[in-house]
């Protein structure tokens, strides 16, 4: 299959009808705790970009809204806070106990904003605040809303972190965000939702970024926390798995439109739209790899490899910080890595969070230090000054785990997946460089977007997307995947998975596919090589592993995805 026989899942034409079904209406609930009715908005005027959306959660309910990349779930979400300034709201009301949002006064806002209502943000690096403490941060939560001493926020703050299952509690209480792994900053983003118990959770994607394991870990207790409070939830999520699991009814998004939705059994067992029949058929599968050949080289390796970071040194409560005393410790991310993979191979990496998987993607890129030999298509790297190493940065790219946060703010699309041809192909006519930027949006369904807008003006999904073809545009020879699905609904994942599929056939690039989804790890990868605490505890075909696995974490991390 090339790339141009797609189909094309991903642009999400405009044009295409989105049915409207009378059931509907009869389905809106007038007791609901959050009540949005015939709610249209628009950032410029004639560009709908909700269209009538009618949606209630009532109270102790788990509400659950799907829908791909772009279709308005994160914006409707947003909407009920009043986060997005310059969204004009051309018709419609959203009802949060008995008050109407769009109405209120700013200070009547802030009462309720942390308070009554609560968001899990889907990216936490961009949510939290880099210059302050992880401790800092929830804890000025119960500062401005309960009026509790400092050192008493200090300790709800150490009693959530632990709640949410955060190792070493009040160790991480005293780190900076950017000192996180990705689910462990989702995990304490969790715990600032938390931390005032609302009456109305929003949790946008809140297991993106864990693994298995944690992901069951964290809606249980979610759950826990949701009866004990008789909290309402609305979660957004594009893991139909934790939906089926988790929510009592289901609302299915399209286009900016409800186009579905009713109690979970019923949407799963008999879904009526074809859009939401889409969704449910849209799982990772298994398929014949591309086969690797007994002779293929071997063009990325790594021996003996370890990363050591410095940690701040903990203080005991009351304990005076002196500069004398403020000496760093000692972290061992990772110990005695050895790593080979083929030319045409992908290599799954998976583990929990914090295992070390995005250390171990750094590492290999030269990105952070490292001690050990790291072999690039037979070359030894781990010597070669920055100078030397740059020319070879173009056969080895990345997709990071936070596209936001690799994306800069200041440079349009545009600029950002065409920045590496500037770089690497300078003396590259203006047309062509055109031509190879537009020929890697299409490549990742992203033809027909303007390459003058910024990062936040897309979506989550959709920045994950650029993020891709950003890699893609210097045709690289090995690509470093750091969960590069994990931000995307079931059919663009899909349709991703297909595409790196094709561009591995066609052009014989290698992965480093690294994941917390056994899925999709099943789904892509020749090998797999399980992380845990910084250590390889198991390697292996990934058949091999799946149905067979020796050691207790592996047989941990299959059952859990056996389990849902």
């Amino acid at each position: 299959m090339s790339v141009e026989s797609m189909p094309d899942v991903l642009s999400g034409d405009a044009t295409s009808p989105v049915h409207h079904d009378s059931r509907l209406d009869s389905r809106l609930d007038s007791t609901a705790l959050l009540s949005i009715r015939d709610l249209t908005a628009q950032f410029t005027p004639g560009d709908e970009i909700l269209s009538s959306v009618s949606l209630d959660v009532l109270p102790g309910q788990r509400m659950a809204l799907v829908g791909e990349s772009g279709s308005g779930k994160t914006i409707t979400a947003l909407s009920v806070l009043r986060l997005l300034d310059n969204l004009q709201y051309t018709s419609g009301s959203i009802t949060f106990d008995g008050q109407n949002v769009l109405t209120m006064p700013q200070h009547a806002l802030r009462r309720i904003r942390g308070r009554e209502i609560s968001m899990i943000f889907q990216e936490p690096m961009t949510a939290f605040n880099p210059l302050k403490t992880i401790g800092e941060q929830i804890a000025e939560v119960t500062i401005a809303h309960e009026g509790l001493t400092r050192a008493e926020a200090q300790r709800r703050a150490i009693e959530w972190l632990e709640r949410v299952r955060l190792p070493d509690p009040e160790q991480r209480a005293r780190v900076f965000p950017h000192q996180l792994s990705g689910g462990q900053r989702q995990r304490a983003m969790i715990a600032m939702a938390l931390v005032c118990r609302p009456k109305l959770l929003i949790a946008d994607e809140p297991t993106t970024a864990l693994d298995v394991t944690l992901q069951s870990q964290m809606m249980d207790l979610l759950t826990e926390l949701q009866q004990e409070m008789g909290m309402a939830l609305l979660l957004i999520t594009h893991d139909l798995n934790l939906v089926r699991r988790y929510a009592d009814a289901v609302a299915v998004m399209k286009q900016g439109r409800i186009v579905e939705r009713g109690e979970v059994g019923e949407i799963f067992l008999s879904p009526w739209h074809p859009y939401t029949q889409q969704l449910l058929a849209a799982t990772p599968q298994p398929e014949p790899l591309p086969v690797i050949s007994m002779n293929a080289p071997e063009v990325l390796g790594a021996n003996d490899l370890n990363v050591e970071f410095k940690q701040p040194r903990q203080f005991a409560p009351g304990e005076r910080r002196y500069w004398w005393l403020s000496s760093s410790v000692p972290f061992q991310a990772l110990s005695h890595i050895d790593i080979s993979v083929s030319a045409g191979e992908t290599l799954g990496v998976i583990g929990e969070s914090g295992s070390g998987k995005s250390t171990l993607a750094l590492a290999l890129l030269r990105l952070i230090h490292s001690r050990g030999n790291i072999l690039l298509e037979g070359r030894a790297v781990e010597h070669l000054s920055e100078s030397e190493f740059r020319p070879l940065r173009r056969h080895i790219q990345i997709v990071f785990q936070d596209p936001f946060g690799s994306l800069s703010p200041r440079m349009t699309i545009g600029e950002l997946v065409g920045e590496g041809l500037r770089v690497h192909e300078p003396r590259l006519a203006k047309n062509e460089y055109a031509a190879r930027v537009q020929e890697a949006m299409a490549s990742v369904g992203l033809g027909g977007v303007s390459l003058h807008r910024y990062p936040h003006e897309f979506s989550g999904g959709q920045r994950q997307r650029i993020a891709i073809a950003r890699a893609l545009i210097l045709r690289p020879r090995i690509l470093i995947l750091d969960e590069p699905t994990s931000a995307l609904d079931a059919t663009v994942q899909k349709q991703i998975l297909a595409l790196l599929r094709t561009l591995q056939e066609e052009l014989g690039l290698t992965y480093v596919f690294i994941t917390h989804d056994l899925r999709v790890v099943r789904a892509m990868a020749h090998r797999v090589m399980v992380l845990y605490r910084g250590a390889v505890v198991e390697t292996g075909a990934t058949a091999t592993v799946f149905e067979s696995p020796s050691h207790a974490y592996t047989r941990q991390l299959i059952a859990s995805v056996i389990d849902q």
